[in-house]
This record gives structure tokens, C-alpha cells and sequence, in this order.
């Protein structure tokens, strides 16, 4: 009897079964009728089998207790309940429940047959629709080989018809040059007709000159041959008319160097100023200091030029007085030969004596360890578009500006960032174009109320220290040493003398020689 029951133990049905009947109650609205019947059934068949062990196992107990014991224990336990067990199955109920659930098992079949018969009747549908597209694909696959075909005959013709435009294109190219030669040879000869007109000019000119000296010998001729000695007394001689002075080329190109350099002196405004304002502000994170130092650096460009200018100008001035002699005027001969040899202007020496009054400026303030000369190329265009201005008759020159001073709607136009309605200027962007005294190019400048006398406050309180650059400890005469100078803010100096960098490398290329 142990030994069954420790088989019983070791068996883990009641385990098994407690199992089954969790997961039976689990799935049990999930699952079909025929899978919860199944289930019903196999857990009925493991309970049989507990059960036969069971009775296997009282069968064996009984017995060894001898023929009367636990008569009492069977009479009142066991046969009470196998007669109650007989008796509820024998009952109406149990056989009503097994009937309906025959029918809903029927019923299930007849719906599960129903949509089984659906279910083939779709698939058959589905069968046609898949023949039926496999016939357009196989349409759609003759149509796709027949445009192929189609595509490669035009291929075909196309590489022929590239061929012959090739051919057409060479022809082409061919006939351009040739247009473009004889456009060339067109344009040289139409120089060479304007250089013709003007050496006519000049002869008419020189013509004109003779015809009038030969006028005044042949008075003079007349009155030396009167009788009246008191008239020859008392006649003074009379000089010689003065040469009607013929245009150079300074005057004849006047008017196209005048706009060609008023619209670089925009296009540098729009780009090269942007582009050093640019560079300034990975260094610099006030956007009025940057301003401040491009205008600064407009200011002593111009003013750098200006002397490089009127240096150059007395050293041609003085060359030229010993020998010329021509039909021109001196000043016009002398203008001339500078708009002709622009290029000896010693450009790098204006940058540096910019870039010397930029440090010593005492408006703006710069970060020690980076120098004004990172924006050279800035400073170099303005020098160069200053110098040829000063060419030009009447030359052109940049408005005096300051701060504090009354906006004037007709010499600047207001920053994005202005006060329209403040009356003063705080301070300027880019200085404003004049010639003469009349404005024709406006500057820039940023008017804002109560906010010059914070900004003059804070000035004297501010303090610079800066390193020289490095170019300024290079120049051209390292033995001279290089003075600072007192400056005042203003771009248009009232005649008072400055220092200026020895440009003397220039004079050893001027002469008589450049006028044969």
C-alpha cells in the first residue's frame, strides 16, 4: 500500500490535472466547442485514472486491516457518496445539457461548413482575378519588349542626328572664331580710329594755335612796316596768346572712370565691408565696435590715399617741369601720366599707415591678441578706389562725419537697428561719397536716443593696450623709426601736415622717357 501511494506521489497527476483545469479555464472562451470537449474529456479520463488508483490504494488498505475494519468508515463515507455520484447522473439535467451542447456542435459544424463553402468560393474568385492579371502582364510584357524595340531604332536615329550635329557644332564653333577674330580686328581698328580723331584733334588744335601766332606776326609785321614812329613808341609788345590746351586721356576717359569707380566704391560696401564685418565678429561680439573700426578704416583709407596722392603727384610735377613741352598743359600732362601708371602707386604703404592710425585711434578698441591687418584687404581696395578718385575733375572725396552730430536724411540713411525718430548720430557704418558739395553716394549711420552721452561716458573710463603689427615692424625703411601722430576724427583734414611712409621707390620709374 506505501508503495502505491508513493507511485500516486511520484506520478504528479494531481499536478498535472490542477494544471490542465487552469489552462482549460484560461483558454476556455478562446477555444472552439470541439477543443473544449477534447479538453473536457482528457481531464475526465486523467481524473478516471487518479481516481482507479485511489480505489487501488483503499482496496489494499482495507485489506490489511482484516475482514471488519473500516466497515464503519466505508458505510458512512464512501457509499453515501458513490449513491449520490449514481443518482445526479442519472438525473434529467445533465442529459438536457449534453443535448444542447450536441445541437450548438451541430450548429458550429453547419457554420464552420458554411464559411468553409465561402472560403472556396473567394478562393476561386481569386484564382480568376490572379489568370486574368497574369494575362495583362503578359500584355503589359509583349507592350514593354515592343517599346524597347521602339526605343533603340531611336537611339538609333538619335546617335546619327547627334553625329551631324556634332559636325554642325564644329562648322559653328569654327565660323565664332572667325566672327570673333574679325570682331577683334574690328574693335583694334575702331581704337586705332579714336586714337586718329584724337591725334586730328590735336593737330587741329595745334592748327589753330599756328594760325593764330601767324595772325599776330602778320600784325606785327603791319605795324612794324608803319610810318608813325610815335605809334611804334608807344606800342608795347604783345604777347603770345596762350596754347589752347587739347584733352588727354585723363579728361577724355573722365566720365567712365567716374562710374566705374562710384560703383566700386558700392559694390566694396555691399561686399568687402560684409566680409570684414564678418571676420570681425568670430573676434568681436559688439557689432558697434565692428562698425566703428570699418569706418575708421574707410576714414584713414581715404586720407592715406589722399597724400600718397599729392606726394606722387608734386614728385611727377617735378620731373616733368624740366623737360616737357607739349601741347597740353603741365597739370593735364601730369594727371595723365598718373591715370596711365596707376600701378606704381605703392599701395602697401597706404595699408600700413592705415593700419599705424588705426591702433592709435582712440574710438575703437580691439581684442590685443589679433591685429587690424585681418582686414588689409579691405583697407588695400579702399586705398586703391581713393587714389584713382583723386584723378578724377573735379576728384571725389567722403563727407566729414561725427558723432553727435545732426542726422542729415540727404548725406546718410538710418541702420536697420536706428531710432527714426532720434535727431543725432550716435555713430556712422560707412562714410558718404561727395564731390564737390554735393552728395552722390549716401553713408550709413545709426542715430538712437539718450544713447551718445552712455557711450561717451563709458569711453572715458575705457582703456586700450595693443601690440603693433607685425607688417608696421617690416616696411620698406626699417632704420626710420615710425612716430605716432596726434589725429583728429575727422576724414577731411584742414591742411595740416602728416607724416606719410616713404614712397620714393616710385620716382626712379617716372621721366620724360613715358611721354615719347
Amino acid at each position: 500500500m506505501a508503495d502505491s501511494l508513493r507511485r500516486l506521489i511520484n506520478n504528479e497527476s494531481c499536478r498535472i490535472l490542477q494544471e490542465k483545469l487552469e489552462s482549460w479555464y484560461k483558454d476556455y472562451h478562446i477555444n472552439s466547442c470541439d477543443q473544449n470537449l477534447n479538453r473536457c474529456c482528457e481531464i475526465i479520463e486523467m481524473n478516471s485514472m487518479i481516481q482507479g488508483q485511489l480505489f487501488t490504494i483503499l482496496n489494499q488498505t482495507a485489506r490489511e486491516g482484516g475482514h471488519y475494519a473500516g466497515v464503519e468508515t466505508i458505510k458512512s463515507r464512501l457509499l453515501p457518496w458513490l449513491g449520490t455520484c449514481f443518482s445526479s447522473t442519472t438525473s434529467g439535467r445533465p442529459f438536457e445539457t449534453s443535448l444542447s451542447l450536441i445541437q450548438e456542435s451541430i450548429e458550429k459544424e453547419r457554420q464552420l461548413r458554411e464559411f468553409a463553402s465561402t472560403r472556396n468560393h473567394e478562393l476561386q474568385q481569386l484564382e480568376k482575378e490572379l489568370n486574368s492579371t497574369r494575362l495583362q502582364l503578359t500584355l503589359v510584357q509583349q507592350d514593354l519588349a515592343e517599346a524597347q524595340m521602339a526605343l533603340e531604332d531611336t537611339k538609333t536615329k538619335s546617335a546619327t542626328t547627334l553625329l551631324a550635329a556634332e559636325d554642325e557644332i564644329v562648322h559653328l564653333k569654327a565660323a565664332l572664331k572667325a566672327s570673333q577674330a574679325q570682331e577683334e580686328s574690328a574693335l583694334r581698328n575702331l581704337d586705332r580710329l579714336n586714337d586718329y580723331e584724337q591725334q586730328v584733334q590735336i593737330l587741329k588744335d595745334e592748327i589753330a594755335i599756328l594760325g593764330a601766332q601767324k595772325s599776330v606776326l602778320h600784325s606785327r609785321l603791319a605795324r612794324s612796316r608803319s610810318p608813325s614812329p610815335r605809334r611804334c613808341q608807344s606800342r608795347s609788345p604783345s604777347p603770345l596768346p596762350l596754347r589752347s590746351c587739347s584733352p588727354g586721356r585723363a579728361r577724355l576717359t573722365n566720365a567712365a572712370r567716374h562710374a566705374r569707380l562710384v560703383a566700386r566704391f558700392s559694390e566694396i560696401y555691399t561686399q568687402e565691408r560684409l566680409d570684414a564685418q564678418n571676420l570681425l565678429r568670430t573676434y568681436i561680439d559688439d557689432l558697434e565696435i565692428v562698425q566703428r573700426i570699418i569706418y575708421v578704416a574707410a576714414v584713414e583709407s581715404f586720407h592715406a590715399a589722399k597724400m600718397a596722392f599729392r606726394q606722387f603727384k608734386m614728385r611727377v610735377r617735378k620731373t616733368l617741369s624740366l623737360t616737357y613741352s607739349g601741347p597740353e598743359s603741365l597739370e593735364d600732362t601730369v594727371l595723365d601720366y598718373i591715370v596711365r601708371h596707376e600701378d606704381l602707386y605703392d599701395v602697401q604703404a597706404s595699408v600700413n599707415e592705415v593700419i599705424r592710425a588705426m591702433n592709435i585711434n582712440p574710438k575703437i578698441s580691439f581684442p590685443p591678441e589679433v591685429d587690424f591687418i585681418m582686414i588689409s584687404s579691405l583697407i588695400r581696395e579702399l586705398c586703391r578706389v581713393a587714389f584713382s578718385m583723386q584723378t578724377l575733375v573735379p576728384p571725389l572725396d567722403i563727407a566729414f562725419g561725427a558723432d553727435g552730430e545732426l542726422f542729415n536724411e540727404s548725406k546718410y540713411r538710418r541702420s536697420y537697428d536706428s531710432d527714426f525718430t532720434a535727431p543725432l548720430v550716435v555713430y556712422h557704418v560707412w562714410p558718404a561719397l561727395m564731390e564737390n558739395d554735393s552728395i552722390i553716394v549716401k553713408g550709413e549711420a545709426v542715430s538712437k536716443r539718450g544713447a551718445l552721452w552712455s557711450r561717451r561716458s563709458r569711453s572715458k573710463s575705457r582703456s586700450r593696450s595693443r601690440s603693433m603689427s607685425p607688417i608696421l615692424s617690416h616696411s620698406a625703411n626699417p632704420s626710420r623709426t615710425l612716430l605716432p601722430r596726434s589725429r583728429s576724427p575727422s576724414p577731411i583734414r584742414s591742411g595740416s601736415p602728416r607724416p606719410a611712409l616713404n614712397t620714393s621707390t616710385t620716382s626712379d620709374c617716372l621721366g620724360p622717357c613715358a611721354f615719347t
